[in-house]
């Protein structure tokens, strides 16, 4: 299972954020993640189209973009075009789920759900065929630095078995307070893909921090 790491850029210095995303490029980071907040579905606001143009310029990897909005339908076009690669929305905002994932694939990029920490997997079940990217939030989304629900663990386990019998594709992300001491867990039950925020622009050494956490994927440790 291919393991990546997508630092959030939502925790790096906005004042020099291509030096930030080109220390997680040097660092192996495998995805660049950006979290966009409308200050309605989340109580907080966040980055604009201009952000993600900045961060496509910025690096050859995965734009990852994670739409923490109401009516998400209305922003897909502006953020493909500004160079999201990957569009995930969120299950609780889009109750036209099966609407939405096709619009976004029609636009040429890969379509993902969240799920937030209290929200069930029925809620994907009937379109798990349709995911390139199931994410699962550790933490009730709107705010970096936030401590990982334990209960999330279970929920992951339950996540890939789900993926597993829809022989569904999708990339099995985890979101929130992902960290030396919750990275092995989340792998254990079967995710592939990680964002660190903090994990990664906080440590000492945040390049070579992202080596550390993939290091932490493996039955050996």
């Amino acid at each position: 299972m291919n393991v990546r790491i997508a630092p959030s850029v939502l925790s790096a210095d906005f004042r020099k954020l291509g030096d930030e995303i080109a220390m997680c490029e040097a660092g192996g980071a495998d995805w660049i993640h950006v979290d966009v907040m409308d200050g309605r579905f989340v109580p907080n606001l966040s980055f604009g189209v201009k952000v993600i143009e900045a961060v496509k310029k910025s690096t050859t990897k995965v734009v990852d973009v994670h739409l923490m909005v109401l009516e998400p339908e209305n922003y897909f076009e502006d953020y493909v075009k500004a160079g999201a690669d990957v569009l995930t929305i969120h299950a609780e905002a889009a109750p036209h789920l099966d609407r939405q994932l096709a619009r976004i694939k029609e636009l040429g990029v890969k379509a993902g759900v969240a799920l937030n920490p209290a929200t069930p997997l029925s809620a994907i079940e009937e379109v798990a065929h349709m995911l390139d990217l199931l994410l699962i939030m550790s933490v009730n989304p709107g705010y970096g630095g936030q401590k990982f629900i334990d209960y999330s663990v279970d929920k992951i386990e339950r996540a890939r078995f789900l993926l597993d019998q829809a022989q569904s594709p999708a990339v099995l992300e985890v979101d929130g307070g992902i960290s030396r001491d919750t990275i092995h867990r989340c792998w254990k039950a079967g995710a592939d893909t990680f964002v660190a925020g903090n994990a990664v622009f906080g440590a000492a050494h945040p390049q070579q921090e992202i080596a550390v956490l993939r290091n932490l994927c493996s039955e050996s440790v």
